[in-house]
């Protein structure tokens, strides 16, 4: 989110439903940021079918930029609303295990297994989960992985009853990037 009125209104949401008893789990990526960060540190971002291609030097980068500094971002803002947030990535107890989608593209996931435990967990002590994309394969390699995707997947594990999306395209597509498939309901 790159305003930050609208970060804080998000925040304050996020805070309301846990105190009325919902359990968020926010799952968020940073495209911008990402390709903000790669070219402050000169390196152009590269796109294979509207997919970052993600060598070796560019998933530090989005490590950087999305556990680093999206991640935090998101954490300090629902906490200035009461300490609930706790900050995670899909490398951290085994939460996000991928396999790697396509050659071409490098260190880009597909979700392979969610292990929700950890989350369930942090649910459990009243705590609001805010994860990174970023997992690993079954060598502990780290990849980039879709953020829509990945709150999908996690919805699912956690037997969740919604899922909400936040995001600045225009809606749901069947074959992105064509605007002719945008889904009408």
């Amino acid at each position: 989110m790159e305003d930050p009125a609208l970060a804080d209104l998000f925040a304050q949401d996020v805070v309301l439903m846990r105190l009325v008893g919902m359990n968020p789990v926010v799952v968020h990526g940073g495209g911008p940021q990402i390709s903000d960060l790669m070219r402050r540190l000169g390196k152009e971002p590269e796109f294979v079918d509207g997919l970052r291609v993600t060598d070796a030097e560019t998933v530090d980068i989005v490590r950087m930029a999305l556990v680093g500094k999206v991640n935090r971002e998101i954490v300090a803002s629902v906490n200035r609303h009461g300490s609930y947030a706790v900050g995670l990535s899909g490398e951290d107890a085994g939460l996000i295990t991928v396999k790697a989608r396509d050659e071409r593209l490098g260190f880009v996931g597909d979700v392979r297994r969610i292990d929700p435990s950890i989350l369930a967990r942090l649910i459990r002590e009243e705590l609001i989960p805010v994860v990174a994309t970023v997992g690993v394969d079954e060598t502990g390699q780290a990849y980039n992985v879709n953020a829509d995707t990945v709150a999908a997947a996690i919805a699912s594990a956690l037997g969740a009853e919604k899922l909400v999306y936040l995001t600045d395209v225009t809606g749901l597509y069947e074959r992105w990037p064509d605007e002719t498939s945008l889904v009408s309901r």
